[in-house]
């Protein structure tokens, strides 16, 4: 596995999974805790305690959603996917600023994205699996925040213009 610094978002990493091609198809070793050692701001270990998948049909987009506390590990397992990230940290230097990635089963890229930070992810395939490990246990949305997807301070392009959500995400308010 490799990994690059982003240079828009401070803390978050862009890793690249060594791909293993035979005649039979091909081997990704997604996770290896020895391979990815990765600290927070305050020097301690990253360790993620749960994974999750979402499964969505094309046009689908979910988020921004975010809290303080969790780290998460994103990536596509089947089909494509579009992935934007948002800075929320106040204290931040890089506060406001998103990134955004085509993350697919052919790349295999994942995405470590760091508490504080939104992210959200459009399908771009007929189906796609999203996959993500978090840093802490899920207990509900009342710790989380959800930003509007089309955040007229980010100006994020998304490559689609009405995309399907689910009602927390639609009735999101904008930034004031």
């Amino acid at each position: 596995m490799e990994y690059k610094e982003s240079t828009k978002i401070k803390g978050l990493k862009i890793l690249s999974p060594y791909i293993f091609h035979d005649f039979r198809g091909e081997y990704v070793e997604t996770f290896r805790i020895d391979q990815y050692q990765f600290k927070d701001d305050q020097g301690n270990l990253i360790s993620f305690v749960e994974d999750d998948i979402s499964v969505s049909k094309y046009g689908t987009l979910r988020g921004l959603h975010g809290d303080s506390k969790t780290w998460k590990l994103i990536q596509c397992l089947w089909g494509e996917i579009y992935v934007a990230v948002v800075d929320m940290r106040i204290d931040s230097p890089t506060y406001l600023n998103y990134e955004t990635f085509a993350v697919n089963d052919k790349n295999r890229l994942q995405i470590l994205v760091p508490a504080g930070c939104g992210n959200g992810h459009l399908c771009l395939s007929e189906r796609c699996i999203f996959s993500y490990k978090q840093s802490e246990l899920y207990s509900g949305m009342q710790n989380q925040f959800t930003i509007k997807w089309d955040e007229p301070k980010f100006n994020i392009f998304w490559p689609i213009k009405e995309p399907i959500q689910s009602s927390r995400d639609s009735s999101a308010e904008y930034i004031k």
